[in-house]
């Protein structure tokens, strides 16, 4: 491991200072440096030296307030996607052996589930591709410094080191590729002192017990349900309405099936303090908006994830200086404003990813952003990255998956008379002899109401939700018509084929029901 780092050749500046040689010539050392070594960072330095360019990355995890750290490859592989999406995958193996039964498996009783156990072998996944990345630098030739990024000027950055000591780097091109980390709400009391958030949970390594989950985020819903399918007692506290920015009839029939496989719900109310009771627990107190009443509640674990203006996660950008190079940033977010090329106010300096202003949050828009930006800059590419039409899953017990607009965007946007909305409710094949209530699997396509009707968006919430949506997704990113969905095949027997069977709308008032096979 230590020969995929080489100090380079410097002169010494005080006791803490190390400045390269191509740095004191005035020649930049390379030409590209990432700060960031997320899944866009990390994808754009490895683009950028396909092209024979010298590329440097910089990544630096400051622990979180709880004291969790990690290692490179950013939010998406260690507190973020990959974590979170094995741990649901361990909760559907729960309710897999309940619907083993009806199909006729013998299972012991009681079934337990062990939190050290998956923990650990979730965790252990994740340093394999800690260590996958940097050996995916050094065989493209890709230098990796882990220090902590700041701007000195324009083309120099300063790297920092956990005990202080500094490295000068030069380069012609930066790219900023921080990330955001989640944020404590700073006016509830102990909110800090006795909560965590997703940068902890993944890696617990005991069971968080009875758990509070403040916001109703995609985060705290996917949190939420999971710590609910692995038989733990999961409470989700929501201010207003569940996945801001979803659609909104999804999000009602998302949270209304989580309600049903018995995730708590506290709506309309809002967390006032947070303190340590007698008994040892948690002791939350609230509030409700309609009526100004108070109520608390003891919890073993309080988990935040809000989403707001000023709460949430915040971009990563508080210590690089942006001020020094002038990069402009929304005051209001933190986030760096850039085009359509990525390019911020600075020509040289770029952004991708969440740090980026009006950007999706989403791994593979970083990935794909980071992988264009290199081919501009190097390769005499010229495309954009176009985001529009980025499909997305919601990994909740019942998955939802979605691309394109909402259907209230699509209304918004055409207004509700040149819209059309196919819909259905459906019930999967598995469910049957399971006997599993399925009056939450619904799909909706959002088209235009002219001839070709084009489709707007297309919602799904069920079993395997990304598989369903990600094949679709092709063909409306390639401006697919309704007409051209019912021209194609399904497969049978299928949750996706009831995409292409679609026919109600919700303007004939007809029940959407699905019926035989």
């Amino acid at each position: 491991m230590a020969a995929l780092w080489r100090a380079p050749r410097c002169f010494r500046r005080g006791p803490w200072l190390c400045r390269t040689v191509r740095a004191l010539s005035g020649k930049s050392e390379y030409d590209l440096l990432v700060i960031g070594g997320g899944s866009g960072g990390l994808a754009c330095a490895k683009e950028a030296s396909q092209f024979g360019k010298k590329v440097a990355v910089l990544d630096y995890v400051d622990p979180s307030p709880k004291g969790t750290k990690w290692g490179l490859g950013g939010t998406c592989v260690n507190v973020g996607c990959i974590p979170k999406k094995l741990m649901h995958q361990a909760a559907l193996l729960g309710s897999s052996l309940k619907d083993a039964q009806r199909y006729g498996w013998h299972v012991s009783h009681p079934v337990n589930h062990d939190w050290s156990t998956m923990a650990k072998a979730v965790q252990n996944h994740v340093k394999s591709l800690n260590w996958g990345h940097r050996v995916q630098l050094q065989d493209k030739k890709v230098k990796y410094f882990n220090l902590k990024g700041s701007f000195v000027d324009s083309h120099t950055i300063r790297g920092s080191t956990k005990s202080g000591k500094e490295t000068l780097l030069t380069a012609e091109n930066i790219v900023l590729a921080t990330g955001g980390r989640p944020k404590y709400p700073a006016n509830i009391s102990g909110a800090l002192e006795y909560g965590i958030t997703s940068d902890d949970l993944f890696w617990l390594k005991r069971s968080p017990g009875k758990t509070l989950v403040i916001g109703a985020s995609y985060v705290s819903l996917e949190c939420a349900g999971f710590l609910t399918g692995l038989g733990l007692d999961a409470t989700v506290m929501m201010r207003s309405i569940p996945l801001r920015g979803f659609d909104q009839q999804m999000a009602a029939l998302v949270t209304d099936y989580m309600q049903a496989r018995g995730t708590r719900f506290l709506k309309n109310c809002s967390p006032t303090k947070v303190k340590k009771a007698d008994s040892g627990k948690l002791r939350v107190t609230w509030k409700y908006a309609d009526s100004g009443k108070e109520d608390t509640g003891e919890f073993d674990t309080v988990m935040w994830a809000v989403v707001s203006l000023f709460q949430g996660r915040a971009p990563d950008t508080r210590t690089l200086n942006l001020e020094i190079p002038r990069v402009k940033i929304n005051s209001a977010t933190g986030k760096v404003i850039v085009d359509a090329s990525e390019a911020t106010s600075v020509p040289h300096i770029y952004a991708i990813g969440d740090i980026t202003e009006g950007r999706p949050e989403l791994t593979p828009t970083a990935i794909s952003a980071g992988k264009l930006l290199a081919r501009r800059l190097f390769g005499h590419a010229t495309e954009l990255m176009d985001y529009d039409n980025v499909p997305t899953t919601v990994f909740t017990p019942l998955e939802y998956g979605c691309v394109g607009l909402s259907e209230e965007e699509a209304t918004r946007r055409f207004g509700p008379d040149s819209t059309e909305v196919y819909h259905a409710f459906y019930k999967p094949l598995e469910f049957t002899v399971a006997e599993r209530d399925a009056a939450q699997c619904y799909i909706k396509m959002v088209c235009m109401r002219e001839k070709e009707q084009q489709i707007l968006g297309l919602h799904f919430i069920g079993p395997n939700a990304g598989e369903v949506i990600q094949g679709f997704a092709l063909g409306i990113k390639l401006g697919a018509t309704y007409s051209q969905m019912m021209k194609t095949i399904g497969i049978h027997p299928t949750s996706a084929e009831e995409v292409v069977k679609l026919n109600i709308t919700k303007r004939s008032r007809k029940d959407p029901t699905v019926t035989g096979c």
